[in-house]
């Protein structure tokens, strides 16, 4: 029995990151985790935006003053590409749970339609913002 437990497995070992080649859904998957913890720090400005306005008019005024700042604004434009794109990721989860597009080709389409497609309702949704008269 103590000869057993001593000798060398014949079991191949775990294939590593070196055996792999990386590939975009690999880095969509990635991503789509990278997505969801921004969108976790967003919930820190939403619950400041709201605080401030429960708060009152100078409370909402400081507020208001990041959120109109340069770096206010890139970090809702961010949270909203974070947004559309974690919804849109969650689509294509969905899809390839149900067993739709999952062929490499189709696979591969989705991933890029994803990529774009955040991009694109991104920017939309930011164009439609300032031309209704965003500050």
């Amino acid at each position: 029995m103590a000869e057993a437990a001593q000798a060398p497995s014949k079991r191949p070992l775990s294939p590593h990151l070196q055996v792999y080649r990386l590939t975009l859904s690999m880095m969509m998957s990635g991503l789509h985790r990278i997505t969801g913890l921004a969108l976790v720090a967003g919930m820190v400005v939403l619950t400041w935006w709201l605080l401030a306005a429960a708060a009152g008019r100078n409370a909402y005024t400081t507020f208001e003053a990041f959120e109109t700042s340069w770096i206010g604004r890139l970090i809702l434009f961010g949270f909203s590409w974070a947004v559309l794109h974690h919804v849109l990721g969650g689509i294509r989860y969905l899809l390839w749970d149900l067993g739709i597009w999952i062929d490499n080709e189709e696979r591969e389409w989705l991933i890029r339609a994803n990529i774009v497609g955040s991009i694109a309702c991104t920017i939309l949704l930011w164009v439609i913002l300032l031309l209704s008269g965003m500050r």
